[in-house]
């Protein structure tokens, strides 16, 4: 456990030192996420995993720096672990963001009349996965909306051939 002279340190850095908490000089656990200095297989050196309370993948894995001996792996330190709970965050949020990506997806449609945004919502359910297009007019209205395939064709051309055929569902 830390000192109390480290413990006021680290809430003075804004980590929190519950009762939870783990700081050691290879074993970090703070804020919901643990830091773990480990082997890298790779090579030699070392590396730190980061892994989000309740994940059993870690988030992120990353060269670690050697200690002054040019042996063993640094000490994790306040400074570092913020860095690395940010980095890893990082990492989440960018997976989330390329799945939300995949997931729904859009295209603007003019035609003489209107520009419409055709939207394909894909829902992976394990069981039955769908996916949703729907044609959005210029005030945010849903227009149409049927269910199709969640691997359908999204590109311009089937989706202005939806439009082009008076939103019938796609064959």
């Amino acid at each position: 456990m830390a000192t109390l002279y480290e413990t006021a340190a680290l809430e003075n850095e804004g980590v929190d030192t519950t009762d939870d908490s783990i700081h050691e000089s290879h074993l970090w656990r703070d804020n919901g996420w643990t830091a773990r200095v480990i082997k890298n297989e790779e090579d030699d050196g070392w590396a730190v995993e980061m892994t989000r309370e309740g994940e059993s993948e870690p988030a992120l894995v990353g060269p670690w720096t050697m200690g002054r001996d040019k042996k063993n792996p640094k000490p994790l330190d306040p400074t570092a672990f913020r860095t690395l709970v940010k980095t890893a965050s990082e990492v989440i949020r960018r997976h989330e963001q390329q799945l939300h990506a995949q997931l729904h997806k859009s295209i603007r449609v003019t035609t003489p009349e209107v520009t419409l945004t055709i939207k394909l919502d894909i829902v992976p359910d394990e069981d039955q996965p769908f996916a949703v297009l729907s044609a959005v007019d210029e005030y945010g209205e849903t227009i149409a909306e049927v269910t199709v395939a969640p691997n359908y064709k999204f590109t311009l051309s089937t989706a202005t051939a939806w439009v082009e055929n008076d939103f019938r569902k796609p064959a």
